[in-house]
């Protein structure tokens, strides 16, 4: 029996961790965890939310290609003042009223992977 969703992995290019970083953690307000060892020197970095409930696990791939179409949805409280801070911080928001009782966005990280941000209304 399936109870919870533990993760999400994404995909990103060997050297990216920084950008990554700067995103994950700077724009969308994640907090960095650190890798068990044996997984760390793979490279990538994970995230989680404030109360951890939440985790994207970013790995390295080569040959890298971004995630455009699959994608992680993250639901948000207070999505169009998450959008707005998105956006001031320089992150792209592209909004899609196709979810019927939800508002949502899309955005994309700094190597290209799609993510979705949607609150029921």
């Amino acid at each position: 029996m399936i109870v919870a969703l533990d993760h999400v992995q994404l995909a990103a290019p060997a050297g990216s961790e920084d950008v990554l970083r700067a995103y994950y953690v700077d724009v969308l307000g994640l907090t960095e965890i650190p890798k068990p060892p044996v997984l760390a020197v793979r490279g990538g970095c994970w995230f989680a939310s404030a109360d951890g409930a939440v985790q994207v696990h970013v790995g390295i791939e080569a040959p890298f290609t971004p995630a455009k179409k699959a994608h992680p949805a993250l639901r948000i409280r207070g999505i169009h003042a998450y959008a707005e801070t998105l956006a001031a911080k320089g992150a792209e928001v592209v909004w899609d009223d196709n979810l019927p009782g939800h508002d949502r966005f899309y955005s994309f990280d700094p190597v290209g992977n799609r993510i979705e941000f949607l609150e029921p209304r």
